[in-house]
């Protein structure tokens, strides 16, 4: 199956399983997958560990926008994943704590750290054929992305399954905290003035509530032969 060398832009709210859906897309058609939550849950777990976020959730701008430019966030491809790095420290699995998330929406919030973040996710898609997965990836990051998706989902089964998530990976988990802090981002995402998280108009949504991850990859199959005239179906690995 041929499929034009595009950007994707994939959007929507938390725990939608935006990056699990990039992934497989990424494995399945050839693509380069880009997280840029993941930048900005970089940037967070830089300011935490710096002092640069109080016990009230203050956030050190002046100190922030001292160390921006020099900081060093990037991915690296090592067997096939993707993953983030600081300088020379993989930090996948930092990025992905309750602590960083509840400060994660807030600091994504501030227009020069969306600026850097921005910058370095048009340098690291340069080559394009790249599928991105956030929250405003089609309607500012790349506005003219061939295809746009925005994921969605019921809010009591993205909460499951962020907590089963992390539970699998050996961390706290409070169903009813995970849901609260899910909600919190969503309001937080979708009501700052910098790119807020909304629906492009020519995105094509999906509802992930009841589908499984075949579903999805059928999904998308069926969206890339109808944008580009595609007859052939390959059979699908995932």
């Amino acid at each position: 199956m041929s499929i034009p060398d595009i950007i994707i832009a994939v959007d929507g709210y938390s725990s939608t399983g935006k990056s699990t859906f990039a992934k497989m897309v990424s494995a399945e058609f050839g693509f380069l997958y880009l997280d840029s939550g993941a930048m900005y849950r970089g940037v967070t777990l830089y300011a935490m560990e710096n002092g640069m976020i109080a016990a009230d959730g203050k956030i050190d701008e002046e100190a922030l926008r001292a160390d921006i430019d020099s900081l060093d966030l990037h991915f690296r491809n090592p067997e096939g994943s993707t993953l983030l790095y600081l300088g020379d420290r993989c930090i996948e699995g930092e990025i992905r704590t309750l602590a960083v998330s509840s400060h994660v929406s807030p600091v994504s919030a501030i227009p020069f750290v969306r600026n850097y973040v921005d910058a370095r996710l048009h340098a690291f898609s340069a080559d394009g054929r790249v599928i991105m997965d956030g929250r405003d990836i089609g309607t500012t990051v790349f506005p003219n992305a061939e295809v746009k998706i925005f994921m969605t989902a019921d809010p009591d089964v993205r909460a499951q399954r962020r907590y089963d998530e992390m539970i699998a990976k050996g961390q706290e988990a409070d169903l009813e905290e995970v849901k609260k802090n899910l909600l919190e981002r969503d309001y937080i995402d979708s009501h700052r003035e910098v790119s807020p998280l909304s629906r492009a108009e020519d995105a094509y949504v999906m509802d992930n509530t009841h589908m499984t991850l075949h579903e999805e990859l059928v999904w998308i199959l069926g969206l890339f032969q109808g944008r580009f005239s595609i007859l052939e179906a390959p059979a699908l690995t995932h």
